[in-house]
């Protein structure tokens, strides 16, 4: 009789039938109104496990003396776990004696797990900082910007104001225009970081437009937000989103329809920044005629959306998308900006709210409840942090100083790059840069259960178990979900927890890395202490035998009525923001102080390195949009259904206009080439007018498979993305802005080889 075992994902709860050696269905779970395809991954057992300990060749034969330029070039010898873990340690421990604990980047960055224990990075950096430290990130690639600039402009975390946030229940009962900058994509709200729980987010907008509720969408792509809710669609030229913003504004102050009783009681800089969007600063009104020149918005568009913003319930909605681009942080500052100036903020359905349309907690109604993990040490004194997205800078430009949100550093010399989860070769910008800067360390570790491309390109592979193969617990907005172990590991993988404790042994800290317990007596540690905190909680046995356990305070997503920034509303005095006046800063004398010239002091449209109707634009006549997958997670799974299903002429799909497509020759199913100055791919063609004409769309996550030119024969973006920062405030990716042209690839193209297993040799 096959067993049933449940698994919380970053994509939703699942039943997982198994018959001890496969998993036969993947079932979506039975609080689970909409699960979501990309669990269906987990029923394809792949050829491209990582089966075994395996040490690239000549750093097998030489060391780190191996010879550079030859990573993800030649084969792997695999070997005995304790031979791995012996060449490992002895590593680690020459780069951190002879260089210092600064020498060792532990990244790690990616959605490995959503469990509490099995948290890959979790556990790698408990336990590096008990062996020293390591030079460390800040940030995510997905939210960067908005995660610098928030706390400037609302005195809170970026993260803590998505769990204030106005609830869906809310929007239902009293939201007239919900209007949208960079998307509401369905897909993108299957997914949560640290676990999806039920989705219910598309239940809610159907709900909220069959009460009323307008949705506007305003982007390059018009269904980037569901049919079902029949929105309105506003083009506009991609990275342009502030120019419009401010505009608006610029209308309301010219009709002398701002809500000065809000601005004056509850803005700190509003005189300052209403200067400079008339223009009184720099003699450049930002007027909707200027708007419509830098949008492609006609003037009385930008005019009669102002309009009727200002008569009605507006709740202004910022995604992450579009603070993925150059000057990221002045989107959400100056969404702000306007929701300030329409005066709704802190009213039922009205004000402002990111990023819905990014992610599946968005719009749940309450602070997500805590789920102890293994606990990590505090970061040791010494070794730098940097912002996530500057990893190829660090390896690239050892010794040279940086700017990053008001401090000066120096990025030291890496020796050593230890990755536990996640693939840069998939999300980084400009990997043809990356894949240079990749051959200056001596050694690159990296755990994976496949053989990704970051894996490829690594001189020791430890294999790891998936979520299927081990047991946790991990949370979401309204349950806490059991992982059962459903099947066992193929070859010779080990957990994360069992790789880091044998390093931990030859490091001499296994009694402090473990605290004397198993990982699965973790799993049971970890339940009591949440039961500690939550008296209504069954027994572990009863948990572990259920598979889940509901919230009593929270049965569905976004039913608890909660309305963002409604007790500072109430009371400024008694409720101030965590900002330095205790207000919304539209200026800040903090990053005044920092005098970057690419981040001023108050919202600002800052041209940015390239666009529509810009810089760069006579030469690349498309602009790029490279969003977020719908079959899979980022690049996870990739290689596996869905994924594969959704491929053209096996390789990423690109959406083009049928326009551009006719003038180019190309016809749906086609290979093409898109290409600018950094970089070339290969995609099929998708034939779509859901797109402005001049804009074509690649999603993320194609695994990186460059040919001898550098060219990615599998389709991944970001061989054409520039690694630029935002700006010296937050240094975030700024993969959106990016211009490229495009044509019909002539003659047999090439195969795809990023799916095969990687070449071994049967000796050192």
């Amino acid at each position: 009789m096959n067993k049933i075992t449940s698994l919380g994902t970053h994509f939703g709860p699942y039943r997982i039938e198994s018959d001890g050696d496969e998993v036969i269905a993947v079932h979506g779970h039975e609080l689970d109104p909409h699960p979501s395809g990309i669990g269906q991954a987990y029923v394809h057992r792949s050829a491209l496990r990582v089966l075994r300990p395996s040490i690239r060749q000549s750093w097998l034969q030489d060391g780190p003396k191996a010879r550079r330029g030859r990573r993800g070039n030649e084969p792997f010898v695999e070997v005995e776990w304790d031979r791995a873990i012996d060449l490992l340690s002895e590593e680690l421990k020459r780069v951190q004696g002879d260089y210092g604990p600064e020498a060792l980047f532990a990244g790690s960055y990616g959605w490995g797990s959503s469990g509490r224990v099995h948290a890959p990075s979790a556990l790698l950096f408990r336990l590096l900082r008990m062996c020293g430290g390591y030079t460390d990130v800040w940030g995510t690639y997905s939210s960067s910007a908005a995660e610098a600039i928030v706390p400037y402009i609302l005195g809170m975390r970026y993260h803590a104001a998505i769990g204030r946030g106005t609830s869906w229940s809310v929007i239902d009962k009293h939201t007239d225009l919900f209007v949208t900058f960079g998307g509401l994509r369905r897909s993108n709200t299957e997914v949560t970081y640290g676990g999806q729980g039920t989705h219910h987010t598309a239940d809610w907008m159907e709900k909220a437009h069959g009460n009323g509720t307008e949705f506007l969408n305003i982007g390059p792509i018009r269904d980037d937000i569901d049919s079902q809710i029949n929105s309105r669609w506003q083009p506009i030229r991609p990275g342009t989103d502030v120019a419009l913003m401010l505009a608006c504004i610029h209308t309301l102050l010219v009709q002398r329809r701002i809500d000065d009783d809000f601005v004056n009681s509850y803005v700190h800089g509003w005189e300052r920044f209403a200067a400079y969007v008339l223009g009184d600063t720099d003699g450049l009104p930002k007027s909707a005629a200027w708007a419509s020149g830098i949008t492609g918005i006609e003037t009385d568009t930008i005019k009669n959306l102002a309009d009727e913003m200002s008569r009605r319930r507006t709740l202004i909605n910022v995604g992450l998308s579009v603070q993925r681009a150059d000057h990221g942080e002045q989107s959400y500052w100056t969404a702000t900006a306007l929701a300030c100036a329409l005066g709704q903020i802190g009213l039922p359905g009205g004000g402002i709210a990111f990023p819905f349309g990014a992610q599946g907690n968005v719009g749940a109604g309450q602070v997500r409840k805590r789920v102890p993990g293994i606990p990590i040490p505090p970061r040791p004194e010494g070794p730098p942090i940097i912002s996530v997205s500057r990893f190829r800078e660090l390896l690239d430009c050892p010794g040279a100083t940086y700017n990053f949100n008001g401090q000066t550093g120096r990025y030291p010399d890496i020796k050593m790059v230890w990755w536990a989860g996640g693939n840069p070769f998939h999300h980084h910008q400009d990997l043809n840069e990356l894949s240079a800067a990749w051959e200056r360390p001596d050694t690159v570790v990296v755990q994976e259960p496949f053989w990704t491309p970051t894996a490829r390109r690594a001189d020791i592979v430890l294999p790891s178990t998936t979520p299927l193969e081990r047991n946790d617990l991990g949370g979401a907005e309204n349950m806490l979900i059991s992982h059962g172990r459903a099947v066992d590991p193929p070859g010779y993988a080990l957990d994360d927890y069992q790789i880091l404790e044998m390093v931990a042994e030859r490091m001499g800290v296994k009694d402090q890395f473990t605290e004397g317990r198993t990982a699965d007596q973790w799993v049971e540690v970890l339940y009591e202490i949440f039961r500690a905190e939550n008296d209504w909680a069954p027994s572990y046995e009863e948990f572990r035998e259920v598979g889940y356990l509901r919230y009593p305070e929270m049965n569905e997503m976004g039913e608890n009525e909660q309305v963002f920034l409604a007790e500072y509303r109430s009371d400024p005095t008694v409720h101030p923001l965590g900002t330095p006046s205790g207000r919304i800063e539209l200026w800040s004398e903090t990053i005044a102080q920092f005098d970057y010239d690419d981040c001023p002091p108050h919202p600002t449209w800052m041209e940015p390195f390239e666009r529509l109707g810009g810089e760069g634009s006579e030469r690349w006549p498309l602009h790029l949009v490279s969003n977020q997958p719908t079959v899979r997670l980022h690049s996870q799974y990739d290689h596996t259904e869905p994924s594969q299903g959704s491929k053209v002429a096996g390789r990423e799909p690109i959406r083009i206009h049928p326009q551009i497509a006719e003038e180019r020759g190309i016809c749906h199913g086609d290979v093409v080439r898109v290409y600018n100055d950094r970089g070339s791919c290969l995609a099929g063609a998708l034939i779509d007018d859901s797109l402005m004409p001049e804009v074509v769309q690649l999603s993320t996550g194609a695994w990186y498979d460059p040919d001898a030119d550098g060219m990615c024969r599998a389709g991944n973006p970001n061989v054409l993305t520039r690694d630029k920062g935002t700006s010296q405030l937050a240094q975030g990716p700024s993969a959106h802005t990016c211009l490229v042209d495009i044509e019909r690839f002539e003659g047999p193209a090439p195969r795809v080889e990023s799916y095969d297993p990687p070449r071994f040799a049967d000796h050192e």
